[in-house]
């Protein structure tokens, strides 16, 4: 039997090899050359503005487009259309992407309390005041993505909200309709045709046609990703990192292979560029999984099926382990997009609570990663890259800010002058202590 999935075992892998594994997509988004040529194509965008996103989309996209071309027309928007399965999908999806993002942002309200009398301290609450909403398109449509930014942004309760979205391959220009009925059953007016990076330039500069924003959310290639951080010289706040896609399965050998299989193969398809791995603690397991793949592998179209024996092969692979303790430190190591936990009930508590690294945690074979990306209501946009050790997919607090908010009284003023005065003397800064002095002597 030809093996789909590269294997290892943890305890035999040298440290190179380790951080080989955890190091995915990292080379290709921070390529010299890659990012080189982002970063003229942004200037270009700052210098030219429209003219210079028309040239993108022609150059990158094979499409023509002029200036006043580059918004998506309500009227478009408004006769977009979908097939009625497609169309109750996405009211089910909104729903649970919105319930999820509803009960975030109560738990998100203003707050304050006293730490000593007369002083009252606390936070406030508000939405950020214009966001960017970048929907890939040319592997796949995905008008989940833009439910899965939009909902939140509109949960939130952002003033401006701009999505972009490149054209369909071939299509002449047009956006997927599926994308423009999210939008209408969001509310989202501002749509634009853009190529990708020149997009997201354009957002955070601004152009004639084109409204900056403040932030810019978004999954996308290396390209997008890489334009993303470039942005963020120019002062506009992005995420880190979103893309190319990726997922772990912690499973022993409870795990039903076939199941298994099936769902290692969900983001595996994405692309070339995806990563996928197995921990596991059963060699029979691993075994009977390869088997699997091969044959589920065999009911895919070509370019999905290359996509997922990469994914599965040179980018990831399986990794064996001597017990689900080790299976829960290379998970936290490798600090996954996506993550599975297929094992044995009695070991499930133990698994998940140990697991602090991963953008969304799946517990059980009855929760595959296809559910969670597409209806479940969490967070799909998720770090990458790693990038789950330090931070969170996107909710509705990806798009609020929080304020500090402190009111004192002249009797707590007064206990904590001896502190303020003592740190503004050490540090050098008169005036802070001459503010406190001077009240004390009646601002003489």
């Amino acid at each position: 039997m030809v093996s789909v999935m590269r294997r290892q075992r943890w305890s035999q892998m040298d440290e190179p090899a380790r951080v080989a594994l955890c190091a995915r997509g990292l080379a290709d988004i921070f390529d010299p050359a890659l990012r080189t040529s982002i970063a003229e194509l942004v200037e270009d965008v700052r210098t030219r503005g429209d003219v210079a996103v028309c040239d993108a989309l022609a150059r990158f996209d094979g499409v023509d487009v002029e200036p006043d071309g580059l918004r998506v027309a309500p009227d478009e928007v408004a006769a977009a259309n979908v097939s009625s399965a497609v169309d109750a999908a996405l009211d089910d999806a909104i729903a649970h992407c919105r319930a999820f993002n509803e009960q975030v942002l109560e738990r998100l309200e203003d707050w304050s309390f006293e730490p000593e009398p007369g002083l009252r301290v606390g936070e406030r609450v508000t939405p950020i005041t214009s966001a960017g909403l970048f929907v890939p398109s040319g592997k796949a449509s995905y008008p989940s993505v833009a439910y899965q930014l939009g909902v939140p942004a509109t949960v939130a309760g952002v003033p401006r909200i701009v999505l972009v979205v490149p054209p369909v391959p071939g299509g002449g220009g047009a956006v997927d309709p599926a994308v423009l009925v999210v939008c209408r059953k969001l509310g989202i007016a501002d749509v634009f045709r853009v190529n990708g990076p020149a997009g997201l330039a354009a957002l955070g500069f601004g152009t004639d046609s084109i409204p900056r924003v403040r932030k810019i959310v978004g999954p996308g290639s290396p390209a997008v990703t890489c334009a993303q951080i470039e942005m963020q010289r120019h002062g506009t706040a992005t995420m880190m990192l979103l893309g190319p896609t990726e997922s772990l399965v912690i499973a022993d050998g409870a795990a039903d292979p076939v199941r298994l299989a099936a769902d290692l193969l969900i983001e595996a398809e994405h692309g070339t560029d995806s990563s996928v791995v197995l921990v596991t603690t059963s060699t029979e397991l691993a075994d009977a999984t390869d088997a699997e793949l091969a044959r589920q592998l065999a009911d895919l179209p070509a370019v999905r099926g290359d996509a997922a024996r990469a994914s599965l092969g040179a980018n990831g692979g399986c990794v064996l382990v001597d017990d689900l303790t080790a299976a829960v430190a290379v998970a936290n190591r490798y600090a996954p997009e996506h993550l599975q936990v297929a094992v044995a009930d009695a070991a499930v508590d133990d698994v998940v609570d140990g697991l602090v690294n991963a953008g969304e945690i799946l517990v059980g074979q009855d929760t595959p990663f296809s559910a969670a990306n597409y209806v479940i209501g969490c967070p799909a946009s998720l770090p990458t890259s790693g990038f789950a050790e330090v931070s969170s997919g996107v909710t509705v607090e990806t798009f609020l800010k929080r304020t500090a908010v402190a009111r004192a009284d002249a009797r707590a003023l007064a206990r904590m002058a001896p502190t303020i005065t003592a740190l503004a003397d050490h540090e050098g800064f008169p005036a802070h202590a001459a503010a406190l002095r001077r009240r004390a002597d009646g601002f003489s």
